[in-house]
């Protein structure tokens, strides 16, 4: 089985943490994909100061480590580098300081039956009546073809210094 770690990054005790995380994932073979936080759900505290660009992680990081860029595809927004003392993978998912929304190709189906074709809006398309009203497929894939037809050519979500503009949902509601 293949084990992938996933870290949210953010200003404070991750920074301290990182090269451990690195070498904890790699020491045991599994892969380390870092993400940025997103302003997603209630705000309990001020994600402005506590968001930390990637870019600025992974720049830290080449302070220590040897990061070759690879082309590994694993169908997710993730940039993938080999940290070369380990040999292990590290992945930097990067929604808000490098936007990767014209390359996205993600939906997702809430369990209610909502169908969301960005992880960055709060809109999405009833399925379940079409599904519990139809016999066939017909209704609910015209649904999905004109969903991904209409899908955002980028989000909304921001982290500035005064700001944050987000969504109400919570992340556990769709997934990352």
């Amino acid at each position: 089985m293949k084990i992938k770690l996933n870290s949210v990054a953010m200003k404070g005790e991750f920074e301290r943490e990182v090269d451990h995380l690195i070498e904890f994932a790699h020491d045991r073979g599994m892969d380390l994909t870092l993400i940025e936080e997103m302003p997603l759900g209630a705000v309990p505290h001020d994600r402005a100061k506590s968001f930390l660009p990637l870019n600025t992680v992974r720049s830290d990081l080449e302070t220590r480590w040897t990061l070759t860029p690879i082309e590994d595809s694993t169908g997710s927004p993730a940039r993938y580098a080999r940290v070369e003392e380990t040999g292990g993978r590290i992945g930097f998912i990067t929604p808000l300081s490098c936007d990767f929304c014209a390359s996205c190709n993600r939906v997702r189906v809430s369990c209610t039956g909502h169908l969301y074709t960005c992880l960055g809006s709060d809109s999405s398309i009833n399925l379940r009546e079409a599904l519990r009203g139809s016999s066939g497929n017909e209704q609910v894939e015209a649904l999905i073809f004109d969903a991904i037809a209409h899908k955002p050519q980028r989000h909304s979500l921001s982290v500035a210094t005064e700001t944050v503009s987000g969504i109400g949902r919570h992340m556990s509601v769709l997934g990352g």
